[in-house]
């Protein structure tokens, strides 16, 4: 099974590409960014960010795909292009016909670390030691994107939701 993930984003979408071994164990087979320009018009940048997510499942193809939910608290225009980007995000995936689970960033934190509250250096390290890395993930937004795929493995292994 290989799975998805995806960090949403405006100007950086991090994605990152999980696989169960026979073993059980995770490895990761490909993550990484991909990046629009902040004076880019926002049609373009959303076009980059379509265009780009369909040529990574065309090139991987992957079984399922998993996207982070958003929260925002304060900043509405930041939710506002970020909910543009997702949606085409979401667009792209479904386009592709995949299977699409969504997760709150909570969920993710309690799926990886144990705990709903863990901060970003715990998040890192333990995509590091469940995929077994030599080194954190980066950037911030590609090891963000493992740990959505790591979450979709969990929770479809303990819930059938596939």
């Amino acid at each position: 099974m290989l799975i998805l993930g995806i960090d949403p984003g405006t100007a950086i979408v991090g994605y990152g590409l999980v696989r169960e071994e026979n073993d059980g164990s995770l490895v990761a087979v490909e993550y990484g960014v991909i990046r629009t320009l902040a004076k880019t018009p926002m049609v373009d940048r959303l076009e980059t960010i379509y265009d780009s997510l369909s040529d990574i499942v065309k090139q991987y193809q992957p079984d399922r795909a998993a996207v982070e939910e958003l929260f925002f608290a304060r900043n509405v225009t930041t939710a506002i292009t970020v909910s543009q980007a997702r949606g085409v995000i979401l667009l792209a995936l479904k386009k592709a016909d995949l299977p699409i689970n969504e997760y709150k960033p909570n969920v993710i934190k309690q799926s990886i670390t144990g705990y709903g509250g863990a901060d970003k250096t715990q998040m890192q390290e333990m995509v590091r030691l469940l995929l077994n890395l030599e080194k954190i993930p980066k950037p911030d937004d590609a090891a963000d994107a493992l740990a959505i795929a790591i979450t979709d493995h969990h929770i479809g292994r303990h819930y059938d939701i596939l």
